[in-house]
């Protein structure tokens, strides 16, 4: 008897197996598609929903101002930071005017003016990484694309205040890299951090682009990913898919995650806090 309701138990619980729905896992190219998509919040986005009182400042007090980041000061509970964020356009008149957020040297120049100026009032800073990539045009290049980067690398991580860095969307290459040298770098579950795109990655191994969804997958470029190996330090969960209309939880949940980060980095000694910055990138 005893042996009957045993074989019953165990036939009901594989039937409740059987009718538990397993999610599909979700794929690289999957992840890429959806950390380029339209809908997607961009920069301005998160800085309106999370900070307040954001004034914006502009320009490099060099060459101009580049529209494919904005930065300035916010606060958040009430303690003030530097906000810079990358910013894309939505259609091909905003998109023309942001550069597809890709940045031309003024531009890192003017994201480094701002964390220079954080820096001597103290300020901690939060960017906002969402690129394709640095722009690649020939004026970017006579105006010194190259050093403009590798600049921002050099400076960022002497900077002796707190900085965190969060990729939104797309974190493609040097472009990406010149605002996420940080105490920590996170990233939203459907967002991409690389050395390059897929397409790119795709046609220089193996001499066809078309072949970008399974350099996605090779490049191991998803959150998930490079949390595994140590390359950032969270990753920011999205119960579905982040987009303007759905956007309220997610940035409810960011603040309160930016706001540990700032209270677990309050009263560091500066020299520690650049300490820390360059030990988290050596040992990479």
């Amino acid at each position: 008897m005893e042996s009957r309701m045993e074989d019953d138990t165990q036939e009901q619980m594989r039937e409740e197996e059987r009718e538990i729905p397993v999610e599909p896992e979700v794929s690289a190219w999957e992840r890429v598609l959806t950390a380029r998509g339209k809908d997607r919040p961009y920069a301005m986005d998160y800085i309106s929903a999370i900070f307040d009182g954001f004034m914006e400042l502009r320009g490099d007090r060099l060459f101009g101002d580049d529209r494919a980041v904005i930065g300035g000061i916010a606060a958040i509970d009430k303690q003030y930071v530097t906000v810079i964020g990358q910013q894309k356009g939505r259609n091909t008149k905003e998109n023309k005017y942001r550069n597809f957020g890709m940045m031309n040297p003024e531009g890192y120049r003017k994201a480094l003016r701002l964390m220079r100026q954080a820096e001597k009032f103290h300020r901690p800073i939060v960017l906002f990484v969402d690129t394709p990539g640095a722009f690649c045009g020939v004026e970017a290049e006579e105006r010194g694309q190259g050093e403009a980067i590798a600049r921002n690398l050099f400076e960022m991580a002497g900077i002796r205040v707190p900085i965190l860095s969060i990729v939104i969307g797309e974190g493609g290459s040097g472009g990406a890299l010149a605002l996420a040298m940080a105490n920590e770098v996170w990233m939203l579950e459907n967002s991409i951090y690389s050395i390059l795109s897929p397409e790119g990655f795709a046609a220089i191994l193996w001499k066809d682009g078309k072949r970008a969804e399974e350099a996605a997958k090779v490049m191991k470029i998803t959150a998930k990913e490079l949390k595994e190996f140590g390359i950032i330090e969270k990753v920011i969960p999205e119960p579905e898919p982040a987009n303007r209309d759905n956007m309220e939880d997610l940035c409810a949940a960011l603040k309160t995650e930016i706001l540990d980060f700032l209270l677990r980095y309050r009263g560091k000694d500066p020299q520690e806090l650049v300490e820390e910055r360059y030990e988290r990138f050596r040992k990479m």
